[in-house]
């Protein structure tokens, strides 16, 4: 736990390089059964509209609130950690978050990673030693921050269409 700010109950965000962009924003959820990739990402990326990079992908997608998500579709990219890069299938997925994407299972497993939220690290095999990938709090937190500056107009509306 050297390094990270103690007790926290921050989730775990790092940097890795899709192509040639240091991405940013990027949390790890080891309890997410996809790779999920947000708009302004896939924009920022300079990656182009259907058909030209996205497949299709009609498997159903719920939210972190039970909704059903707009998806766009799948997109086979390489996802660099340290000087190991896999393949990684996001899904495209048209809805606001504070992440750029979210990398789950099938990163994790296809790196043959291990993440700890608590250490604020993402352990790997490489080369007959253990890498690691180190989370940024600061950067966790610029995501909470920016999720509850966005919560308040939904509520408000909530309350709205309840109260008339």
């Amino acid at each position: 736990m050297v390094g990270t700010i103690q007790p926290h109950k921050d989730a775990l965000v790092v940097t890795l390089r899709i192509g040639e962009y240091d991405v940013r924003m990027m949390m790890v959820d080891q309890g997410n059964a996809v790779d999920i990739m947000y708009p302004d990402l896939y924009k920022g990326l300079g990656l182009k509209p259907k058909p030209k990079d996205l497949t299709t992908y009609n498997s159903p997608l719920v939210s972190f609130e039970g909704r059903m998500v707009a998806l766009k579709g799948l997109i086979r990219l390489p996802v660099q950690a340290g000087t190991d890069v896999v393949e990684v299938d996001f899904i495209v997925v048209d809805v606001f978050s504070p992440y750029t994407a979210i990398m789950g299972k099938p990163w994790l497993h296809t790196l043959k990673a291990v993440s700890s939220t608590l250490h604020q690290k993402v352990k790997y095999p490489s080369g007959g030693q253990v890498l690691e990938i180190v989370g940024s709090q600061a950067a966790a937190w610029q995501c909470l921050v920016a999720a509850i500056q966005r919560r308040p107009e939904a509520e408000t509306s909530a309350t709205t269409d309840n109260e008339l």
